[in-house]
């Protein structure tokens, strides 16, 4: 990720100083949704920098009812935001309650948050629509000394959002993730990367790419890592880049020349000479 201008690491530090003591005491007199949600759009403009009169908004309508939060950057919906009170612990159904909203709104990220704990979820618009988890923050937890939980905040940031850094983390996230390497580990390049090294250390072996892929599918890898809608996305990934590297690889190597069709001598009589 890139990292942050130093005027905006300075106010989600002092931010989190601030707000995590009014969290805690929040938390303990148990206030009502209503009360959380005046604390969520108060972090929003003092931690994470939007303008609370401008960019943040509590009516936002869609199908006749009004969505907790929404964000709005250069006069388009950024992202949603689902709020519960603070004591209520975040279920599968508020995730549901939230996507409904964003995709009824065409908007891919949605944010379910109970002042606390903040999960930020990415859309993906199939049939049906799917969501991933991409962040999953306890502000509680985090430490205003770590630079590394700075920067984790600053994922939701309005000047994280502007770079794109949200979308940056959940590319490196999908890179990384057990369905990737998964379907990667069985992938022709690097079985046959295997097989060399396997003769390396044993020159007299003589094995197949299928007996490889055969030992990493029953011995080596989770079955639960090739199967689903999430292993399938993978291994369309990795065909895809398989494939654009190829045709850039094709298109670097120089063409051949056909060769030249042997052309007939003419004799120089014409063809009336006896």
């Amino acid at each position: 990720m890139a990292r942050l201008p130093k005027k905006t690491i300075e106010r989600l530090t002092a931010g989190l100083k601030r707000f995590q003591p009014i969290l805690l005491a929040a938390r303990s007199r148990d206030v009502n949704e209503s009360d959380t949600v005046v604390i969520v759009a108060d972090v929003l403009g003092e931690v994470f920098g939007y303008d609370k009169y401008a960019e943040i908004t509590c009516e936002h309508m869609i199908r006749g009812t009004f969505c907790d939060l929404a964000v709005k950057l250069d006069g388009s919906l950024a992202f949603l935001i689902e709020v519960k009170a603070i004591g209520l612990e975040l279920k599968e159904q508020h995730v549901k309650q939230a996507v409904d909203y964003a995709a009824n709104q065409g908007v891919e990220w949605v944010v379910l948050t109970n002042g606390v704990f903040w999960k930020v979820y990415k859309l993906s618009f199939t049939k049906p629509i799917a969501n991933e988890l991409v962040v999953d923050l306890d502000v509680l937890s985090l430490n205003p000394r770590n630079a590394e939980h700075v920067e984790l905040l600053g994922l939701l940031a309005k000047e994280g959002w502007q770079k794109a850094q949200l979308g940056d983390y959940h590319s490196q996230r999908q890179a990384l993730s057990r369905f990737t390497l998964g379907a990667l580990l069985l992938s022709d390049p690097v079985v046959d990367s295997v097989r060399r090294e396997i003769r390396k250390l044993s020159p007299e072996v003589r094995v197949s790419l299928d007996e490889i892929r055969g030992a990493l599918l029953t011995d080596v890898i989770k079955r639960e890592v090739l199967e689903g809608d999430k292993a399938d996305a993978a291994r369309k990934q990795i065909s895809r880049a398989a494939g654009k590297a190829e045709r850039a690889r094709a298109a670097k190597e120089p063409q051949a020349v056909p060769p030249a069709e042997p052309q007939t001598p003419i004799s120089a009589g014409g063809e009336g000479n006896a």
